[in-house]
């Protein structure tokens, strides 16, 4: 995850962990993780020149081989500041659409890591000098994530979801994709179809039901 510790348990100065603080409407909260997500890919793809994918809800994502999974190059945790009149007895207070709510969305990008990982991080964690075999620059990332955050928020704020939820379908790693929706006891396993508008991920499930999830961890499966 982002914003907490060094990411995937990277050594300390391998990784950038910005946090950004924004206050929008609250019917745009819960996409702003979505927008950093996808504003990181972008960076990547600028700065270090390789496209990353997006694995739902809040990772980014490099492929492994042919027999491994997908390895992690960026994770997310966002935060939201309950609004004003909510008490730890009565629990939160359901926004207003156009209140405005405090978010604060932290991400840890593995950018510099040891050509030898330790071997518990392999095939779960990869850094942005093992896929381009040269060193990215930590303060040239963390601009670029930004400059492109800015238009992608302004979208956001000015209650425009479509481009921002296209563009992640673009770069998801995650639709097309056999899944395990882990969800305690009662896990589901289908294919991912579709991101909604709210950024929920829409699965369709072995017995061709479709179920729409707005929590929950995803693990991508090998093909059967």
């Amino acid at each position: 995850g982002g914003g907490g510790g060094r990411p995937g348990g990277a050594p300390r100065g391998a990784g950038l962990l910005p946090s950004t603080l924004r206050r929008p409407p609250a019917v745009a909260a819960e996409a702003c993780s979505t927008a950093v997500a996808l504003a990181a890919a972008e960076a990547v793809e600028e700065v270090a020149g390789f496209t990353p994918g997006l694995k739902w809800p809040n990772d980014l994502v490099w492929p492994g081989d042919d027999t491994g999974p997908d390895r992690k190059l960026a994770g997310i945790l966002a935060e939201a500041d309950w609004p004003v009149g909510s008490s730890a007895s009565t629990g939160p207070r359901r926004a207003q659409p156009d209140e405005r709510v405090v978010v604060v969305v932290g991400i840890g990008i593995n950018v510099r890591w040891p050509d030898e990982l330790p071997e518990e991080l392999v095939d779960v964690a990869v850094a942005c000098n093992h896929v381009t075999g040269k060193d990215v620059d930590r303060e040239d990332l963390l601009i670029a994530l930004l400059r492109h955050l800015g238009p992608w928020y302004e979208r956001l704020v000015a209650g425009d979801r479509t481009a921002l939820v296209a563009a992640w379908r673009e770069r998801s790693a995650t639709l097309g994709r056999r899944v395990r929706v882990e969800l305690g006891p009662d896990d589901v396993v289908g294919t991912a179809v579709d991101l909604t508008e709210d950024g929920h991920l829409v699965v369709e499930t072995l017995e061709g039901e479709r179920r729409t999830f707005a929590v929950g961890d995803v693990v991508h499966l090998r093909p059967v």
